[in-house]
């Protein structure tokens, strides 16, 4: 992706970070390590009882593996995101996270900062819950995450395995935000990685402004879906004054 990038930050493994994101942004995520994975969940910053709705995302979007092309949607049918570039292909969207007993029973020791400084291990579900608790959320507010980086295969007997080697260090995938976005996002590992010791695998990321969307976006034209839902988009941004990125796209198009 040839961009001009506004800001960068590294986030090491096992660790936590939550913003608000501007609409019109783009955030680049960069593997460091093979295997990584970073867990990302979404809210409305204006009103926080709307957030990430991923069954939506799948249903509406006739998909289980998100990538390029794919919109994430809130609770509201809203788009928060959309994916505009993708190395991998798949990003799991039904394992959840990693939470404290399943790191005992994989034997991960739980490792706290006054333990092991920035060696600490902490699990995904208590890091989104820290994060979170930061705007007055809790883990009733939590919805359930995408893993960046992941993928999981189901057998025919519905068991699901983590597929190792998915993501090789390097890989990339670029979210665009299509609304002011709450994000709060861990690199813990994934709940099923079968690693014999707690894995640290940071992750970069970049911001870039977006180009506005037109009519010939990807990801508008994907579905009739997709296309609803930035015209949802469209109309709820009118309240919040001028700058509306998306104008590009005609309320004429909200039937197609």
């Amino acid at each position: 992706m040839s961009q001009s990038f506004a800001y960068s930050t590294f986030l090491p493994g096992g660790q936590h970070w939550s913003l608000r994101v501007r609409k019109g942004t783009l955030i680049e995520f960069i593997a460091e390590q093979a295997n990584t994975n970073v867990g990302l969940v979404m809210f409305n910053p204006e009103n926080l009882h709307e957030r990430l709705n991923l069954p939506d995302s799948l249903k509406c979007q006739h998909t289980v593996g998100l990538t390029r092309g794919n919109c994430l949607y809130s609770d509201m049918g809203r788009i928060f995101a959309s994916i505009v570039e993708d190395d991998l292909g798949w990003h799991d969207s039904i394992s959840g996270s990693l939470t404290r007993p399943m790191m005992v029973r994989k034997g991960w020791q739980p490792l706290t900062f006054q333990q092991a400084l920035n060696e600490r291990t902490q699990a995904g579900f208590d890091s989104f819950i820290t994060e979170i608790a930061k705007y007055g959320l809790n883990e009733r507010d939590l919805p359930a995450p995408l893993n960046l980086f992941s993928k999981v295969a189901v057998d025919e007997q519905g068991g699901i395995s983590y597929v190792e080697g998915h993501c090789a260090k390097g890989a990339r995938v670029t979210l665009r935000f299509e609304m002011d976005t709450l994000i709060a996002l861990h690199s813990c590992p994934h709940p099923l990685d079968p690693a014999e010791q707690y894995p640290h695998r940071g992750v970069s990321l970049r911001f870039a402004e977006a180009a506005p969307v037109t009519t010939d976006d990807p990801c508008y034209q994907l579905c009739a879906e997709n296309r609803r839902g930035f015209q949802n988009n469209r109309l709820y941004s009118l309240g919040f004054g001028a700058g509306d990125y998306l104008s590009h796209i005609p309320f004429a198009e909200a039937s197609a």
